[in-house]
């Protein structure tokens, strides 16, 4: 009996597991789907602007750089987007943000579903207390967030549309050198996992997706851990399939890749053995060593 309950046990483990990591997305219902990506000109946010491209979107991508975006634009024309319209914007300005919802609006006749993926430049290094970055960062990654899901909500709950937030492993397990920007992926969390609660108890009809992400191998985040971390980088191809695919299926979280569910429901069981593997993880330079800026 106890090798049976031992395998009935595993056998289900692996079925929950199985049934968690189902590929329920359907290309299908992206046609002529009305999409805002933001931080579109590379990275994640490219990669996540040619999949809503080749299921027949219709986009307005932006960011700051025009050269990058217009690549970008072609390049989704060419994989089959109905449209693409360019918004140029820094974040850091309330009344930029506000001019992108606007040209989103008008672009699309309405909008089904805000992508969230800009970020600002951080060091990837220790706390140098550096208080005006972080207030600035904070800006960018957090506050812009919050304005641009704000003033898209009525034409979300028009829409039955769907807010997707570009989150981080950062912001649910603490880490070296992420100080600034843990904090802000912290916020995120906080922020979007209440709104979604207001607006169940509202019965309105928007849904919030926060993707919690690994190390994915884009450019920048490839230059700022380089001879830092110890663990491998996944292709940032499959991580924006894997936001567009959740975000479709209107999952309140997904994990990506593999390793960052187990680490989030494991976080809070061994503290002291997670801090030892989490510092043991990272590799400090000679200048961090002795306490010097470098």
């Amino acid at each position: 009996m106890g090798y049976f309950m031992k395998g009935w046990c595993l056998v289900s483990f692996v079925a929950l597991i199985g049934y968690l990591y189902r590929d329920t997305f359907d290309p299908e219902k992206l046609a002529n789907a009305r999409v805002l990506v933001t931080g579109a000109s590379t990275g994640i946010g490219e990669e996540m602007a040619y999949h809503y491209a080749r299921a027949g979107s219709r986009l307005v991508i932006t960011a700051r750089r025009e050269d990058a975006l217009l690549k970008v634009k072609a390049k989704c024309l060419e994989l089959g987007a109905k449209s693409v319209s360019l918004a140029l914007a820094d974040m850091a300005s309330s009344d930029a943000r506000e001019k992108v919802m606007e040209q989103a609006i008008t672009a699309l006749g309405g909008l089904d579903y805000l992508v969230l993926n800009h970020i600002g430049s951080t060091p990837f290094q220790m706390w140098e207390g550096d208080v005006n970055h972080i207030r600035w960062l904070m800006e960018v990654n957090f506050l812009s967030y919050v304005h641009l899901a704000t003033i898209a909500l009525p034409h979300l709950t028009e829409s039955k549309g769907s807010i997707i937030v570009l989150s981080s492993l950062t912001g649910k397990v603490a880490t070296p050198f992420t100080t600034s920007y843990g904090a802000t992926k912290f916020a995120l969390d906080g922020f979007f996992w209440s709104l979604r609660h207001e607006l169940a108890m509202k019965n309105v009809p928007v849904s919030i997706t926060l993707c919690i992400l690994g190390l994915v191998d884009t450019k920048s985040a490839m230059e700022k851990v380089k001879d830092k971390i110890s663990f491998p980088a996944y292709p940032a191809q499959d991580a924006a399939l894997a936001v567009v695919s959740a975000g479709t299926s209107r999952v309140h979280e997904m994990y990506y890749p593999w390793y960052v569910r187990p680490i989030c429901f494991f976080r809070d069981w061994f503290p002291q053995n997670r801090d030892w593997m989490i510092q043991r993880s990272y590799q400090q330079t000679s200048h961090e060593k002795q306490g010097v800026p470098a």
